[in-house]
């Protein structure tokens, strides 16, 4: 009996364990996509659209975003999505948004790609509000980090309009957890793409001349 005992008491210590490892992983605070895996390619049309910008061959349809588990007294959430190894030596920032309200857990795929009543829209690099995606140049994979914050400051304590820059200073002794996600892309499938739209257009016009 003393036996069993024991086997029974370890065994309950050893479940209790798990259950408190598990709880412990599903408090954690994550951000995720349905449109692409930490550390995967983001995808085709999530890149830039501006057509005078041969890199950017994409729709600039923003991915998908949600989270999970953000810590107690958070108020509102802040987002940036920072290219570190574009424009260097200082990077660049693709998109500044704060002022989310803590009962917002997530956006879907498009909707930061234009201003929303669900965020406070800063400055981007480009001058933007809204998300603007990878245009990446000839060379290395860059990554393209999105950067969840959760604030103790109510969702309308900061004005529109702020840089990168400007709202890491507006948040310092404001930001209780942080967390991440990084999207690549390769200009070099990026640059084939766009030669094969060049292509296109070309046989398009040529059609056109020849009817």
């Amino acid at each position: 009996m003393l036996l069993r005992g024991s086997i029974l008491a370890g065994s309950v210590a050893v479940a209790a364990l798990f259950a408190s490892q598990a709880a412990s992983a599903q408090g954690v605070f994550t951000l995720s996509s349905p449109s692409f895996k930490d550390g995967e390619r983001l995808a085709t049309k999530n890149a830039g659209n501006n057509k005078s910008n041969p890199n950017c061959v994409g729709e600039n349809v923003s991915p998908a975003l949600s989270w999970s588990n953000p810590p107690e007294g958070t108020k509102s959430f802040a987002i940036l999505m920072f290219d570190p190894e574009g424009r260097p030596p200082g990077g660049v920032s693709h998109w500044v948004a704060y002022g989310i309200p803590a009962s917002v857990t997530g956006f879907a795929e498009g909707e930061l790609s234009k201003p929303s009543d669900k965020y406070v829209g800063g400055s981007s690099l480009m001058k933007l509000p809204n998300y603007f995606g990878p245009c990446t140049p000839p060379g290395p994979l860059h990554h393209y980090t999105f950067t969840l914050m959760a604030t103790d400051l109510e969702p309308t304590a900061l004005a529109a309009g702020l840089t990168r820059d400007e709202l890491i200073k507006a948040l310092d002794g404001h930001v209780k957890q942080a967390t991440g996600l990084i999207g690549r892309s390769r200009s070099r499938d990026n640059g084939l793409l766009y030669l094969s739209r060049l292509r296109g257009l070309v046989g398009s016009h040529r059609r056109m001349r020849s009817g």
